[in-house]
Formats: C-alpha cells, sequence, structure tokens
C-alpha cells in the first residue's frame, strides 16, 4: 500500500577544492511502498536542488539501489556495492555519459520507512568529478484524526 511520507535527503559532494565540499540538504513529501524486502519512494525535485520539474524514484533492494530520473532530467543510477556503473544523463543542454563507482551502501527499510546511504565515486568520461555521500531519510507522516 502507497503511503504518504516525509522524506529528509543530504547530499554531501567535495570535488577536492574545498576542505569539506559542500552539502545539500532537501525535505520533501512523497510515496512510499515496501514490499518483499524492497523500498520504493518517489518525489518531485525541487528548485533548491536544481532539479524543479523532475520525478525521482528511488528503488532499495538487498544489493543494489536504483535512482531513476524523469522530467527536466531523465537517467537511471544504479548503486551496486564495489562496481562502477555507468549511464546516460540526458539534461536540456545535451547527453552526458555519467560514471558512478559506488565504494558502501547502508540501508535499512520496513513498512513503515527506513534510511539509505550511500558512499560513490562520480566521473564524466573516466575523469573524476566528485566524492558523494547520498542519504534518505523517509518517514510516515502523521496520520491527521478528527477529534
Amino acid at each position: 500500500m502507497m503511503k504518504d511520507v516525509w522524506i529528509t535527503i543530504s547530499n554531501q559532494q567535495n570535488d577536492g577544492r574545498e576542505k569539506d565540499g559542500n552539502t545539500m540538504l532537501f525535505d520533501t513529501t512523497g510515496y512510499y511502498f515496501f514490499d518483499d524486502g524492497v523500498g520504493v519512494l518517489s518525489y518531485q525535485e525541487s528548485e533548491l536542488t536544481g532539479l524543479e520539474g523532475t520525478r525521482t524514484s528511488v528503488m532499495v533492494m538487498p544489493n543494489q539501489v536504483v535512482v531513476d530520473r524523469d522530467g527536466m532530467l531523465t537517467g537511471r543510477m544504479v548503486f551496486r556495492e564495489g562496481v562502477r556503473d555507468s549511464f546516460p544523463y540526458s539534461t536540456p543542454y545535451g547527453q552526458l555519459l555519467l560514471g558512478i563507482d559506488t565504494r558502501k551502501i547502508r540501508h535499512h527499510f520496513d513498512e513503515n520507512g527506513g534510511d539509505v546511504e550511500i558512499d560513490y565515486i562520480t566521473d564524466l568520461g573516466h575523469a573524476f568529478v566528485a566524492k558523494n555521500k547520498f542519504k534518505i531519510s523517509v518517514k510516515e507522516m502523521e496520520k491527521k484524526t478528527n477529534g
């Protein structure tokens, strides 16, 4: 069953030019369901992320995490610990071939929500772009009762 949820996203990026890099924090509402060990969440991106007009869906499975974006930006990122994947990333300015080298994935999801954290490195044509730490926390929204 699909649930209304509160989603907190933290994305820390370090391209090597600054000691700590930069961190973007983003809270939004979205939808979530959990079935047979797989958590799926979906939300609309905002101006804050620079991806306004894009719907992001995240599927957390035991051995991988898949992030699908559809809208202004389109792409499918597959994170598998210890594996480098590349994928086409379509933007309004053209298509890029982005690489992701997943270092570590930690996650816990159940029917009430959960957390996932992914440490990975991005590259463009095998040239280093940034170290990244992506965290998502999903919590079921409180049900309103008439009292």
